[in-house]
């Protein structure tokens, strides 16, 4: 069902592991279509797909391009057959261990860079959602025991700002036991050093403990906390979109980030037989207001669910989506919002968002 397979990819991506969605579209014979068309892979099971035939190995290479770079692919293989290759990532996470002065504008720029982020203190002066009006979440508690409240995984940037060398240590120990996207230390290169040195007489790999960014952040000469925080977050954005750029390697691919719509995910997980269409953005080009990746429903009797971006082209693209529900199929839908359409509609944007409408 295809319900199952959402739910298998929300499920693979609350673990934290990449995900490509291979839809098969047919408009040919729609009405009798197999109400399993959706095929998901992740990373792993990708790399052994058993590719049989030419078009195995083309859905193969588009979808390991796709899981690569985030960029969505299209596939047309017939006037009436095509497939939609959709990467999926984990909602990344920045982790702040600390809640001092360095912690607070950190907090804030990585929500504006797109992270969902967490800070944890130990101090309920410290750690209260006052302090951090943009973190999703501020726990307060020891950074002993803190761990057992969040999900160390792949899609986790951690980042360690405590008030003391101790701490510092605590944090890092417990954080060389998960395989995360990102570990940065603050300190000097001596504390830096002695931590180091510290560590590996515990035991702890070499290895592992070169994977650690300490100093912390980029060498731009930062000085306040302000500037500190603008280094770090710019070296948590280097890993998100290049990866491990100090792993030669490593081959390192721009990484585009499609949007995730989770509450539209959700509903696409629900055991219903209602009829729906869902609309995705496949391919965007100038400014716009969302990106590839964004999805909405719609159903027949007009009810909706998410966002392609509003206005007046959006309702046409529903109108559009709730003609197809009679017929079945699918259609791909140019939504042009330069010049004229923009400035009628008061937008600011201007740009070319082509949509795929499928019936589900």
């Amino acid at each position: 069902m295809n319900v199952d397979t959402y739910k298998d990819l929300l499920d693979e991506v609350g673990l934290g592991n990449n995900a490509v969605m291979i839809t098969m579209l047919d408009n040919k014979n729609c009405e009798n279509k197999p109400y399993q068309n959706k095929t998901l892979f992740t990373e792993e099971s990708l790399n052994a797909y058993n590719r049989i035939s030419d078009l195995d190995e083309l859905l193969y290479q588009k979808a390991k391009y796709a899981i690569e770079t985030g960029i969505i692919q299209f596939l047309k293989v017939s006037e009436s057959e095509a497939y939609l290759i959709e990467p999926y990532f984990p909602e990344p996470r920045l982790i702040v261990l600390g809640g001092g002065h360095i912690a607070k504008p950190l907090a804030e720029f990585g929500s504006k860079a797109g992270f969902s982020v967490t800070v944890i203190d130990d101090r309920p002066s410290f750690a209260n959602s006052e302090r951090f009006p943009t973190a999703k979440k501020v726990i307060c508690e020891s950074f002993e025991n803190c761990f057992d409240l969040i999900s160390l995984n792949k899609s986790a940037y951690v980042v360690i700002v405590t008030r003391g060398h101790r701490h510092d240590m605590d944090c890092l120990r417990q954080v060389l036991k998960h395989n995360t996207a990102y570990v940065g230390m603050i300190g000097s290169k001596r504390r830096v050093k002695s931590v180091m040195e510290q560590m590996l007489s515990e035991g702890y790999p070499q290895e592992k403990l070169n994977k650690v960014n300490a100093p912390i952040g980029l060498e731009i000469g930062a000085v306040t906390p302000e500037e500190i925080a603008f280094s770090i977050i710019s070296q948590v954005i280097s890993y998100r979109r290049l990866g491990d750029i100090t792993n030669v390697n490593t081959k390192h691919t721009k990484t585009n980030w499609p949007e995730f719509d989770h509450e539209v995910l959700m509903e696409l997980c629900k055991e219903e037989n209602d009829p729906k269409a869902i609309i995705t953005i496949i391919s965007t080009k100038g400014s716009v207001p969302r990106n590839a990746g964004a999805k909405m429903i719609v159903w027949p009797y007009g009810k909706i669910l998410g966002s392609i971006g509003g206005g007046c082209s959006e309702g046409t693209i529903i109108n559009d989506a709730r003609n197809l529900l009679g017929n079945g199929g699918y259609q791909i839908k140019s939504i042009d919002m330069t010049g004229a359409i923009a400035e009628d509609e008061g937008m600011v944007c201007g740009g070319i968002m082509d949509v795929i409408i499928e019936s589900f």
